[in-house]
């Protein structure tokens, strides 16, 4: 069996359609179509998503073609695991070299909302479902249902964070002393600084600033204007080649 009707199987059994399986990969139903009939290739970002949406191992779209190798796959945790030989049969290439090794990939899917949805979290009883965002990430299933991812936009950031890099932001976790933080000053908008106590005021209040990285741009003090904290950033995606 090949690796694109082991897809159709799978997609079936979770009972999705190639339209609703391609919306949650963010791919086209024409490519996702030529793949199931082994027409097109694919790519390893590509398989991640589609193990992540159909809730299997990346592993698991290979296991027709690992099972008759002869040598045992070894399931630890939700990984399989095959030996040099095996990879190098399967994949057409060798393993990994001493220096990297397989990332275990996240199989929740977040999703990328804007900042004036970020904004709005505040006032929410429910968080956003991966279907109200503009595009998925898939992230560890440690973090909490309100995860959200966000894109960065502007330059107040820089020089560590970029236009266009994207971070993954959990609101259930409470900020720690230079933790990277979404917030938000009064607008509908949300914003993103790094978090940095000041105090208590008279009223008791804890009193904490948010501070830009790069210089030219003001801070803002919890002290001086309403600012609520939304959540913490608990990963930074960027992407090394821009086209």
């Amino acid at each position: 069996m090949s690796i694109g009707n082991t897809i159709r199987k799978l997609r079936k059994e979770k009972g999705l359609t190639l339209n609703q399986l391609a919306i949650q990969i963010d791919s086209d139903v024409g490519n996702l179509s030529r793949l199931e009939r082994g027409m097109q290739g694919y790519s390893d970002q590509t398989l991640s998503k589609i193990a992540a949406a159909l809730n299997v191992p990346v592993a698991a779209l290979f296991l027709e073609h690992i099972k008759p190798l002869g040598e045992r796959a070894v399931e630890e945790g939700n990984l399989v695991t095959m030996s040099g030989d095996e990879h190098f049969r399967l994949y057409g290439r060798a393993p990994f070299d001493e220096n990297v090794k397989p990332a275990v990939i996240g199989a929740r899917p977040v999703p990328v909302i804007s900042a004036v949805q970020a904004g709005a979290l505040t006032d929410m009883e429910e968080p956003y479902p991966p279907g109200s965002g503009y595009a998925y990430e898939y992230v560890d299933s440690d973090l909490s249902e309100w995860a959200f991812a966000l894109d960065i936009e502007g330059i107040s950031m820089m020089p560590e964070f970029r236009p266009g890099d994207r971070i993954i932001v959990d609101p259930e976790i409470a900020p720690n002393p230079g933790d990277f933080v979404v917030a938000k000053n009064g607008k509908a908008q949300a914003t993103f600084k790094k978090y940095r106590p000041r105090g208590i005021d008279a009223n008791g209040n804890d009193v904490f600033e948010l501070v830009p990285l790069n210089d030219d741009y003001p801070s803002l003090r919890s002290d001086i204007e309403k600012l609520i904290i939304i959540g913490v950033m608990t990963e930074h995606r960027k992407k090394y080649r821009r086209t």
